[in-house]
């Protein structure tokens, strides 16, 4: 570990030697989060710490910022190591960015600020002179902001450059050389290049057109192609008509003029039409194009020293973020793009297989665990579909125990009715039996008295035959007293007949009441009722 300290140091040394380093930043030392300032600003800026993510080649390399609160606004500032004017200088800033979270929406960008900022007062309206980095939000809308200030006025590259979206981490790197050309570098590559003037409309065009220049009056531009004036008509062209009578249409039989009019033949497509003639097109040999004003030297255009030239005291955060998780580090701001390329090898190009490899076992392990808990998920689903299902067969079965019970209550119902309706039929032969009787009873009794009437009629006749016969008057009141008592003897069987006849009768009206309450047929039960109410 001291070697490769002693090394570290060593080459940061002959990269000095060479040119300067005006901040460097790797975030190995713990306090190296607080020589970042929040801005006091906003109320509501978002925390940050050190971490070197869930996954990472070197974890010494790869700490970083990382931002921590979803949905915030992000404002910090760090000092440089001195202050950087870039006039005849090589400028470079250099860092790398992982979005750790799978960005959705936001920025990972710097901005490199004046030596005269107020960090606790930073906020998104300060005055920067560089502002460079990815920018993330949906799928369209996507660059490498490289923003220069000039006169007070931000401008942005005349070029989209697309940003590297994925879960590694990537370096990116704006260099501007002495002579106003520049690189814009991602993972060490070159992704755009050329004179800043080129890519920035900061200053005047060179050249302009003339504005004094008239385009000559015998000048031609358009139409490009002409109809050729030689071509002439084949002379076997028909140009109509387009249809024609079919002669082959024959007129109906059952066709009548005085009826139906004149018959004509239907019309068919002309097989010998061949459209409207037209001369072929060629190309117009007078035509020279659309004319424009020949250019000239701009009177208005001049150089401008000071183009890219940049002065800088503070680098700073100043981002919106949808999802937390990106992680900025290896921060280098530098005049000398060798030691650039050689700090950016260390600390990041010599991880990056080992980061790829550590990002595929984690996911490797995330799609084993995802895919347990969908195996476990589904196994769930199925014992609670099991457990359903058995719930359901014994609900069936629980069911079907009912039913067989209602169907047995339902027959029982069905032959107490009938039994009743047995009863009933019974209790009315009983009534008609006992209404015979009683009838019988009273032929007995109207015979009884037509007797003691006849006797009555004959007992003078009687008394005078018996007048020999002694103790007449005796024999006469016993036989008052039997007729009487057989009378009332009956009387008395016929009230009993009557009586246990009713009895009988509203025990069976009753019994069929209950048969039919219990079979819940409310309509048959109040028919019984009225058959047993007629009957008694």
């Amino acid at each position: 570990m001291r070697c490769s300290f002693a090394l570290a140091a060593l080459t940061a040394f002959a990269g000095s030697a060479l040119g300067r380093v005006y901040y460097e930043e790797t975030f190995s030392d713990p306090d190296s989060i607080n020589s970042f300032k929040p801005s006091k600003a906003r109320d509501d800026n978002g925390a940050i710490k050190l971490s070197p993510g869930k996954w990472y080649g070197d974890e010494e390399n790869s700490i970083g910022l990382q931002l921590v609160d979803d949905a915030r606004f992000y404002g910090y500032a760090a000092k440089l190591k001195r202050p950087f004017n870039t006039k005849g200088k090589d400028f470079v800033v250099q860092f790398t960015v992982k979005y750790e979270q799978d960005i959705d929406c936001g920025g990972a960008y710097l901005k490199l600020l004046p030596p005269t900022l107020d960090p606790a007062e930073f906020d998104g309206d300060s005055k920067y002179d560089v502002m460079f980095g990815p920018d993330i939000c949906g799928s369209t809308n996507r660059r490498v902001h490289a923003i220069i200030n000039y006169n007070d006025t931000n401008s942005q590259i005349d070029k989209v450059i697309q940003p590297r979206g994925d879960q590694l981490t990537h370096q990116y790197t704006f260099w501007v050389k002495p002579d106003k050309t520049f690189e814009i570098r991602i993972d060490n590559k070159v992704q755009e290049e050329g004179k800043v003037e080129d890519f920035w409309k900061v200053l005047p065009e060179k050249q302009i057109p003339d504005p004094k220049a008239e385009k000559p009056e015998d000048w031609v531009d358009g139409p490009v192609m002409i109809e050729d004036t030689e071509d002439e008509k084949p002379s076997d062209w028909v140009d109509g008509p387009e249809t024609i009578p079919d002669a082959d249409a024959k007129k109906p039989e059952d066709w009548d003029d005085d009826m139906d009019g004149d018959w004509e033949p239907p019309m068919i497509a002309n097989p010998e039409y061949k459209g409207e003639w037209k001369p072929q097109m060629i190309k117009n040999p007078e035509y020279k194009g659309e004319w424009t004003a020949p250019l000239i030297d701009n009177p208005d255009y001049e150089e401008d020293e000071d183009l890219a030239v940049f002065n800088i005291g503070y680098v700073g955060l100043d981002i919106w973020t949808v999802k937390s998780g990106t992680i900025f580090s290896n921060i280098l701001i530098t005049d000398d793009i060798d030691y650039a390329s050689e700090f950016g090898n260390r600390t990041w190009a010599d991880h990056v297989e080992a980061e790829i490899e550590a990002k595929k076992a984690v996911d490797e392990a995330e799609a084993k665990k995802l895919e347990e808990e969908r195996a476990a998920k589904k196994a769930e689903e199925k014992e609670n579909e099991e457990k359903a299902k058995a719930k359901k067969d014994d609900e069936d079965d629980e069911s079907d125990v009912a039913d067989d019970k209602a169907a047995e209550e339902d027959t029982a119902a069905d032959e107490d009715e009938l039994e009743a309706e047995d009863d009933v039929k019974e209790q009315k032969r009983a009534n008609v039996e006992d209404e015979d009787k009683s009838e019988s009873v009273e032929s007995a009794e109207e015979d009884t008295t037509a007797a003691e009437e006849d006797a009555k009629d004959e007992e003078p006749a009687e008394k005078e035959e018996e007048k020999p016969v002694e103790k007449k008057g005796d024999a006469e009141d016993e036989a008052k007293a039997a007729a009487a008592k057989a009378k009332a003897e009956r009387k008395a069987a016929k009230k009993a007949a009557k009586k246990a006849a009713a009895e009988e009768a509203k025990r069976a009206a009753e019994k069929a009441a209950e048969a039919a309450k219990r079979a819940e047929e409310e309509d048959d039960e109040d028919d019984e009722d009225d058959v047993v109410h007629d009957e008694l």
